[in-house]
């Protein structure tokens, strides 16, 4: 009766709900029994009326009524699946229906449907008698038709899957009688069908089987072992078949519940009765216990009105013959309030972002109690003054949601108390604290330390080189403060500003990808930007200026004379210059900047050291003091140049100097004909001269004058062959008598000296055109007289009147 008052009051509670629009709408399904964890209970798309996306996007999940959830909603595909396996015996006893109450809970917006899982009952329990072997003593002097109580079989099952009835041996003396009580179980007899003779047979043995319904059917088996007695003739017989009795929720131990009372007719020990429990579950045998003599059932455990609301306790009552009676005492538990509310959270939205509108859901819970009637009823509450609000919603949820503007500066998180207060006397409250952080908005673009920075990179940097470092704060926070830093695309020296530069895009760091030449970039720019991870993200540039420090990497380069040994050159002085005569001047430059192409000459060695002197910053040459006959003809100068960078680099120029006794032609220059040709020649001219001379002298000093005429036309075309001295007028002043590596000066770039007549005046020019050259030939005497002195000097004015009479023409 009880059990279904309950089901009346969950049915009605239920009716009340959906009249008053809380749950949408109630569904009803079914599985059976003992399924494998994962296995299909139904799909409830089609109920629900949403497809599987709509069902993800609400998050929708299943709460089930109970402390425990045994099935579980796949939001993927709208399965409704057993988590865990399912005993219907264990769970709901011997009731007629097992129904399970879970709820699947829709968000935004809101819905609560009701689904009610009936628990099939499959065949897995086979009947069981509570002892293997029973004893009877039965006197021989029993009437027939005497009925014998047996003690019923358990079935855990239920409906057709219960003992549907009892079978015995076959024997002579015994049949069975299967009856049912006004509770729907049955219960056995055995009937005496014949008179019992102990002097025949002392003692029988009978097979009582309890058969089901089920398929297949099952049976549970007991022995019956019945000692033919006298005189015993009378079971007990208890007052009430069925005993009801309320019991209180957390009672104290020894509490008594109730007193069966059972009597027997018979004297002596055959009316002496004692009680015991019979088919006893463990839920039983833990919370009570009953007096074998007196049949006081007091209470031996903790009675919890949420685990067991009720108990069926069988007891059975035997008199010193072994007759049996049973009897059954149903004991309700009322319902105290022993349970504060329980603050369940189904979802938690954190960190809200600072700029969510009001009413945006924050946190959805469901406060639930586990007494019943007021006990259970419950309210909630929250702090005031805060940017959040409760808002009741259906079936004992709560949204708790924002009624303000966050600002994250002044507050980044919030740890809101909810408090559960049931309507029970006396109240019991429960708190939880819900911690929900604020997020921050992307709103503040990474700043620069500098609008332009600048940085040195030295020349011929290694390659990875650290050169720098930008740096941009973000006032945000988090993501929104995770700065990236990027080069954007420019040019350097028609390259891009990636191949010399690189930045590290988390630190800031530049680097330089390659090594810088001075001499080709002094400076280039580069424009760095930081763009933070928000969404949208924001950004910034700053200007970066590298400035390239020049280093002392360049050799100073001999513009004139140059020294590359393919057109050497002579500058020619007359003997008749004074101290301080402008010879020429060496002309270098650095490629070098600053200091580090400061030029300073120095003269490293000459021939005729104290002739020449050298200006330390202008490379002038410049004599010393006058020339004079002594000093020799072809004079050799060493000048060093060298900069001014740590360390100096320095190079060398070398000069060829011809000194003259004089010319009027600042043109006229000597053939460029190789020393070694030159001087094998007039070796051999001069041999021999000396050869025909001393045959002559010797021989035939008194030949003939046209014999000497002979001779001497034989000696001038001989000379005109050879050509000792050829003076050229064109580009180059080749040396008869020079070095082999004496540097030259360009064709582009020639000196020329010009010399008034009985003047040490001289004038310095550049530029002159350029004249082919011409071979002259001196007179007779004069080659003579040179070739026969070992100084080779230039010829004298009347030669050179001469050579200039055969160049005009």
């Amino acid at each position: 009766m009880e059990i279904y008052s309950n089901n009346g009051q969950g049915w009605s509670c239920f009716i009340y709900l959906c009249m008053c629009g809380a749950i949408c709408e109630s569904f009803l399904y079914s599985v059976p029994e003992e399924k494998k964890s994962g296995s299909l209970v139904a799909n409830v798309l089609k109920d629900l009326k949403v497809d599987v996306k709509e069902l993800s996007a609400r998050r929708a999940q299943l709460v089930s009524e109970g402390t425990r959830q045994y099935f579980q909603l796949d939001p993927n595909s709208g399965n409704v699946i057993v988590q865990e396996r399912i005993d219907r015996e264990a769970l709901c006893g011997q009731k007629d229906s097992c129904i399970l109450l879970s709820e699947i809970v829709l968000e935004n917006p809101l819905q609560v449907h009701r689904i009610e899982v009936e628990i099939e009952d499959v065949n897995d329990h086979p009947p069981q008698f509570s002892k293997k072997e029973y004893l009877f003593e039965i006197s021989e002097h029993t009437s027939t038709k005497t009925q014998i109580p047996l003690e019923s079989a358990e079935d855990g099952d239920k409906g057709e899957n219960t003992i549907q009835n009892y079978l015995v041996s076959p024997n002579d003396h015994f049949s069975l009688d299967v009856q049912n009580r006004s509770d729907g179980s049955k219960y056995v007899e055995l009937i005496l069908q014949k008179q019992l003779d102990r002097e025949e047979e002392a003692q029988l043995f009978l097979i009582l089987s309890a058969v089901d319904g089920g398929s297949p059917r099952k049976t549970g088996t007991a022995k019956i072992v019945i000692d033919v007695l006298d005189a015993n003739d009378n079971a007990p017989q208890f007052h009430q078949s069925v005993y009801k009795v309320k019991l209180m929720e957390n009672c104290l131990p020894n509490t008594l519940v109730t007193e069966v009372d059972a009597t027997d007719r018979d004297l002596g020990s055959y009316g002496d009765v004692t009680f015991s429990f019979s088919q006893l579950p463990d839920t039983v045998a833990r919370s009570f216990k009953l007096n074998k003599y007196t049949g006081e059932l007091t209470v031996a455990g903790i009675i919890d009105y949420e685990e067991n609301r009720n108990y069926e306790i069988n007891i059975r009552a035997t008199d010193g013959g072994g007759l049996s009676a049973y009897c059954k005492v149903i004991v309700e538990v009322e319902d105290r309030n022993d349970n504060a509310p329980e603050v369940t959270l189904k979802s938690l939205t954190s960190p809200v972002p600072e700029d969510s509108p009001p009413d945006t859901v924050v946190a959805l819970f469901r406060v639930t109690d586990r007494d019943s009637g007021e006990n259970g009823r419950t309210s909630c509450t929250t702090e005031a003054n805060l940017p959040f609000m409760l808002k009741v919603s259906v079936n004992n949820y709560y949204q708790l949601v924002t009624q303000q503007s966050l600002d994250r500066e002044k507050a980044s998180e919030y740890n809101i108390t909810i408090t559960a207060t049931d309507q029970g006397s006396p109240r019991l409250t429960s708190t939880r604290i819900l911690n929900v952080q604020i997020s921050d908005v992307n709103d503040n673009a990474p700043l620069f330390e500098k609008s332009t920075y600048e940085i040195q990179i030295q020349e011929n940097n290694i390659p990875g080189l650290l050169i720098g470092l930008v740096r941009a704060d973000d006032l945000d926070t988090a993501q929104n403060a995770k700065v990236t830093y990027s080069l954007l695309p420019g040019k350097v020296s028609d390259q891009p500003v990636s191949s010399y530069v690189s930045i590290n895009s988390e630190t800031g760091n530049l680097y330089a990808i390659r090594s810088v030449d001075y001499e080709q970039i002094k400076d280039f720019q580069v424009t760095v930007r930081a763009v933070d991870s928000g969404s949208p993200p924001l950004s910034s540039q700053a200007m970066v200026r590298a400035v390239v420090m020049d280093e002392n990497d360049n050799v100073p380069f001999i513009l004139y004379p140059l020294q590359n040994g393919t057109s050497p050159s002579n500058d020619l002085v007359p003997r008749g210059a004074e101290a301080g005569y402008l010879v020429t001047k060496v002309v270098a430059v650095d490629r070098d900047s600053g200091q580090n192409s400061w030029l300073s000459y120095e003269l490293l060695k000459a021939t005729e050291p104290g002739l020449f002197s050298v200006g330390g910053q202008n490379g002038e040459v410049k004599t010393m003091r006058p020339i004079n006959k002594r000093d020799t003809f072809k004079q050799k100068l060493i000048i060093g140049v060298r900069d001014n960078g740590h360390p100096p680099q320095s190079t060398s120029a070398t000069l060829s100097i011809l000194l003259v006794d004089g010319f009027s032609d600042p043109y006229m220059k000597m053939v460029d004909i190789p020393k070694e040709e030159i001087m094998e020649k007039e070796d051999r001219t001069l041999t021999m001269y000396l050869v025909i001379c001393l045959a002559v002298i010797s021989c035939i000093f008194l030949v003939s004058l046209l014999v000497f005429v002979a001779i001497k036309i034989h000696k001038r075309s001989k000379f005109i062959e050879s050509s000792p001295l050829n003076f050229p007028v064109g580009p180059n002043f080749p040396e008869n008598s020079g070095d082999a590596d004496g540097g030259s000066l360009s064709r582009a770039y020639n000196y020329e000296v010009c010399l008034a007549g009985g003047s040490l005046n001289s004038e310095f020019r550049f530029l002159r055109p350029l004249f082919p050259v011409f071979s002259v030939e001196p007179p007779h005497n004069k080659v003579e007289s040179r070739i026969s002195s070992a100084s080779q000097e230039i010829p004298s004015h009347a030669v050179e009147g001469q050579l200039m009479n055969q160049v005009r023409i």
